[in-house]
């Protein structure tokens, strides 16, 4: 409960300029194997391997066992003249070949992706991107690649938020609100204070981010514009003001305030700034989440004597229950699809990110660490970010929802937290 609390009215901390490199810690042994060939280089240098970062992509959806470079049967540079009977007896199912051309100022990415074992090519597209967008461009063509072999729309080509924080010579903290590409790459620090700042929450269409600072020594919610870095402070009521969640239509938050002396759950219109009480309980409820649907929303109570996430109408109405395996339930949100739930749960004294079927009510454990914190998933559900703790510092992981491949997006020496998945993206920022 202590820790519960803590994490509740001080956790922030992060990395301010530094970039989070994926670091392989687990899994993939039953992915799909695949190959993505080294891309030609077509009459200009190309700062990114291109390749390198659509096989990263494609590994940590846990969906796909990319083969090393050095391991290929061969190294083709155009769709023409693949050997199929040698990647089929390497065991590769699906081939990717490619390669970078110019394109303006800036660079166009040729890919192919072929059937192995039935020597079929399945799609051929163009990427072109601006210079500074190359990453970026790599991971649409990740994503493309993904959606044609499961289905599933992909999710590399979005972004994270998190809270970083350092500390400089003179002992002082500085605590950064940051996004960054999915897999870490491209920070961009988007608020900065030398008070906590925590809780980011992205708006639907992605355009803004909610998060709680500290400003001034009293906590208060702010909606930041990404494009504009115009803000507006929506709540600063005595007490408690904390962890925003959007409305799947934009238009409103729930937060968690304590003006009327204990923490419940309240809806903030956004553009209007009417609150709306929902809960009413003596008991601590925080965290709330909105059902994708918009008809419900689950939050963290302790008033059972431990935190366990319960749901109720986002009209207003009964509270139920919904946990009950494991001593402390934290921090619950939905999948994009609504049939299950992210969490905090504590078991044998350590505290894991669980995923909770809605219909079994099966919890499956996610995590490997002891102290796993503030899960969400990636908007085509196919994995959760998360953070943990290591050497006495906050890192970033993300895990795919069967538990099989997990990566840890890792700092250069700085505590990161508090991660949040962005929406799909209908633009580059």
């Amino acid at each position: 409960m202590v820790r519960w609390i803590a994490v509740l009215l001080l956790s922030a901390s992060a990395a301010v300029h530094a970039e989070l490199t994926i670091e392989i810690t687990g899994g993939g042994e039953n992915a799909i194997p695949i190959a993505v060939a080294p891309f030609k280089a077509s009459g200009v240098t190309v700062p990114e391997d291109v390749a390198a970062i659509i096989s990263a992509d494609l590994y940590r959806s846990g969906r796909f066992r990319p083969t090393d470079p050095s391991a290929q049967p061969e190294l083709p540079t155009g769709p023409t003249g693949v050997n199929f009977p040698l990647w089929r007896s390497a065991g590769i199912q699906n081939l990717v070949v490619g390669e970078v051309a110019p394109s303006g100022t800036g660079y166009a990415i040729r890919f192919y992706l072929f059937d192995a074992f039935r020597g079929e090519q399945l799609t051929a597209e163009t990427v072109t991107a601006a210079a500074k967008d190359l990453r970026f461009a790599a991971h649409s063509v990740a994503d493309l690649i993904y959606e044609r072999l499961t289905g599933q729309r992909g999710a590399f080509a979005t972004r994270i938020a998190y809270v970083s924080s350092t500390r400089g010579a003179d002992g002082k903290e500085s605590v950064a609100l940051n996004i960054a590409d999915s897999d870490g790459h491209n920070t961009v620090g988007i608020a900065r204070s030398a008070e906590p700042l925590m809780s980011p929450a992205w708006s639907p269409d992605a355009s803004r981010l909610a998060y709680v600072s500290f400003e001034g020594g009293q906590p208060a919610i702010y909606v930041q514009e990404i494009a504009t870095g115009k803000r507006e402070r929506i709540t600063a009521f005595p007490g408690i003001n904390g962890a925003p969640a959007w409305s799947p239509d934009g238009t409103r938050l729930a937060v968690t305030l304590s003006k009327g002396r204990n923490p419940d759950i309240y809806v903030v219109d956004v553009a209007s700034r009417a609150v709306r009480q929902l809960t009413t309980h003596r008991a601590i409820d925080t965290e709330p989440a909105w059902s994708p649907d918009g008809q419900h929303i689950v939050f963290t109570s302790d008033r059972g004597g431990r935190p366990q996430i319960y749901r109720m109408p986002a009209a207003g109405g009964p509270e139920q229950r919904i946990t009950f395996e494991g001593t402390e339930n934290t921090r619950a949100s939905y999948s994009p699809d609504g049939k299950s739930l992210t969490m905090v749960t504590r078991l044998d004294g350590r505290f894991q990110i669980g995923l909770l079927d809605l219909e079994t009510r099966g919890l499956q454990i996610l995590s490997a660490g002891s102290l796993d914190e503030s899960p969400g998933f990636a908007p085509n559900g196919a994995m959760i970010i998360y953070a943990s703790s290591e050497g006495g510092r906050g890192v970033l992981n993300s895990v795919a929802v069967d538990g099989g491949v997990q990566t840890r997006l890792a700092s250069q020496g700085e505590d990161v937290r508090e991660p949040a998945w962005s929406p799909f993206l209908n633009r580059r920022f």
